[in-house]
């Protein structure tokens, strides 16, 4: 059987009988799956800046905010991964070390944000001790006893004592500058047991399309060349779908793996699967768009820092962009696997430096 999946050298097929149902994108509003829970402590109430909420457990600023509004973001994006890999007995993560469910795991969710992903994990094997851990307590009221979602900061020394089978990031776009990436990446590897897993999950900012649909000057096409310039201002590169690979590469890891794949922006793919992926996408742009620019554009906008005001009209015409069905577009995830190594194992140096099959970043727009 041929794979579904969305990946390089595929395209994705236009559903002709779409304009006939749908003028335009919309439907009812997005709920969140999770209640939210009221905590007092300074911390879990987090910081308010232009209306929105973001972390207060790291000095540092933290590009994304932490409220309700994100974590419909969030939580949209975990069901499109869930269907761009549902034809896998296993669509949570592609590191082979969950292929005895058997065999217990110790697993680490870096970024775990609604700790969906950790509380799934922790449900198909039972017999794991899954861990999320973020900078902000994610709203939920329940979680399989052998899930434990905590507040940390990983760039601090990890204290967990037993070392994990599998650790793995997603969405961690413009999380870290330079450095701390490679602070967390060392302490990735430091903290695997030997022939453990790191697996790691980014999504690109870049706006595409592949039969010219999406006009070069509108708003859409420049929002990936607007988010990257901003992310080098702040020091916190948004392009980390473009370097993962190597930097996984350069702490030794082997045996890597990737997996290339495009999320459609709506529900205008003729095969279903991808229409309800793209349509869920629909709903993680639609939510999460405020909060992906809002601390890039008021912080490090050109050619000056821009007002909320001004962030609130963009993200209008994003909006009004998205909700076009005239438009094809997608952007780009990347999904990398990689083991350490066993003691005494030769490394040949192929494994060291592969060359990866991802296309190359989008240049700049206008």
């Amino acid at each position: 059987m041929a794979d579904l999946s969305i990946s390089d050298g595929v395209s994705i097929d236009v559903d002709p009988d779409f304009y006939e149902n749908d003028s335009a994108y919309g439907g009812e509003e997005w709920v969140s799956l999770r209640d939210t829970t009221s905590i007092k402590s300074s911390i879990y109430r987090g910081m308010m800046e232009n209306g929105r909420r973001y972390q207060s457990l790291r000095n540092k600023e933290y590009i994304l905010p932490s409220d309700e509004q994100q974590f419909d973001a969030y939580e949209a994006g975990h069901l499109v991964d869930l269907i761009l890999d549902s034809e896998r007995e296993n669509p949570l993560f592609r590191a082979p070390c969950g292929d005895d469910k058997e065999a217990p795991l110790h697993i680490l969710d870096i970024g775990t944000g609604m700790g969906t992903w950790a509380i799934d994990v922790a449900d198909m094997f039972p017999n794991s001790i899954v861990r999320g851990v973020d900078l902000y307590p994610p709203p939920i009221t329940w979680m399989p006893p052998n899930c434990t979602i905590e507040v940390d900061d990983v760039l601090q020394e990890w204290t967990w004592r037993e070392p994990f089978d599998l650790i793995r990031m997603r969405n961690m776009i413009g999380s870290f500058d330079a450095i701390e990436w490679d602070r967390v990446y060392q302490q990735c590897y430091d903290n695997l047991k030997p022939g453990g897993w790191i697996e790691q999950y980014e999504v690109g900012p870049f706006v595409e399309c592949d039969d010219g649909s999406l006009p070069p000057d509108s708003v859409l096409a420049k929002w990936g060349p607007n988010i990257r310039e901003c992310g080098e201002r702040a020091g916190r590169s948004c392009e980390v779908i473009y370097t993962m690979v190597q930097s996984i590469r350069d702490k030794g890891f082997v045996d890597m793996h990737e997996k290339n794949y495009k999320w459609p922006i709506g529900p205008w793919a003729k095969h279903q699967k991808f229409k309800e992926a793209g349509l869920l996408n629909y709903e993680h742009w639609m939510s999460g768009i405020e909060g992906w620019c809002m601390w890039l554009l008021t912080k490090h906008g050109a050619p000056k820092p821009w007002k909320k005001e001004e962030v609130y009209v963009y993200c209008a015409r994003m909006r009004s962009e998205i909700k076009n069905p005239v438009y094809h577009t997608y952007h780009r995830a990347k999904r990398i696997w990689a083991r350490k190594p066993f003691p005494g194992e030769v490394v040949q140096d192929s494994e060291k430096v592969a060359p990866s099959s991802s296309p190359k970043r989008p240049e700049s727009v206008g």
